[in-house]
């Protein structure tokens, strides 16, 4: 009986260990796809850069310089001295990062036509960031690149610390939910326009911003419309779809998806589908 009960204790013993090797073993595997994916559980591959760079291209109506910046790409108007459009990739892991703000604007001596910070003194409106600073505090020379003159439009202040901060904070916490989107935002500008400083700046009556979760499954794209004005409405209030967007920019987005997915996604505006848990 002696030699039974020791054999069942080896036995019982073994197995704990066997068990405790194995929740080690998935703890480590969940750590590492974490670390590589930024997420927990089931993980989408990272997109390839062919991929990305294709979902990212922005056609233009007109006469447009394309700046790639590392963590942000411009699309500049050089006739209204600021962007028709600023991509960008915002990962989970971006959201973390702790970089402070540079907060010093600067004008890109290498591209031409690009507005001067003096040229918003005395205007009445503030430097708005189209790709906002807060979202490139995961790289020091990110952060300071968002600061150059091509990544910025005159804004209504009560806008840029209000509706339009609002929308930047939630487009983080999409960021954080999906692993990774795409964000492209720019001014909407009228054909007749006032203008700020030396440098005549064109003032946009509006801006828009696309978020696409590219792992959500369907594909998902929403988009939102804000006057240059106080805008303290719900999402709901500026939400619009894509199409809406092509309309009042005359820019053409997602051209390289199949023709009719690219038309079934662009004019959808299910807002729902975003603001789900």
């Amino acid at each position: 009986m002696g030699e039974w009960r020791y054999r069942l204790a080896q036995l019982w013993h073994g197995t704990l260990i066997v068990a405790w090797c194995a929740l080690v073993l998935a703890i480590v595997l969940l750590t590492v796809r974490y670390v590589t994916t930024g997420q927990l559980g089931s993980a989408e591959p990272a997109l390839s850069a062919s991929t990305r760079d294709s979902l990212k291209v922005v056609i233009a109506p007109a006469k447009a310089q394309h700046i790639g910046y590392g963590g942000f790409e411009v699309l500049f108007n050089p006739d209204w001295r600021e962007p028709w459009c600023v991509t960008y990739e915002l990962t989970r892991l971006k959201t973390h990062g702790n970089v402070p703000r540079y907060d010093k604007f600067e004008r890109d001596s290498a591209v031409a036509r690009c507005a001067s910070p003096k040229d918003y003194a005395l205007s009445g409106f503030e430097r708005g960031h189209m790709a906002a600073a807060s979202d490139f505090r995961w790289d020091s020379t990110a952060m300071r690149r968002s600061f150059k003159m091509t990544n910025v439009c005159p804004q209504v202040q009560a806008l840029n610390s209000g509706g339009w901060n609002r929308l930047e904070q939630k487009v983080r916490q999409w960021a954080v939910r999906d692993s990774a989107i795409l964000v492209f935002t720019g001014p909407i500008v009228g054909k007749r326009h006032r203008t700020i400083g030396k440098g005549k700046v064109a003032v946009p009556r509006a801006f828009f911003k696309i978020v696409m979760a590219p792992y959500a499954h369907p594909l998902r794209v929403i988009a939102f419309v804000y006057p240059n004005a106080e805008a303290n409405g719900s999402l709901r209030s500026y939400a619009v779809s894509v199409d809406e967007v092509e309309r009042l920019t005359g820019l053409d987005f997602f051209s390289s998806l199949p023709a009719q997915v690219e038309q079934d996604l662009e004019s959808r505006c299910h807002l729902n589908s975003w603001l789900m848990p």
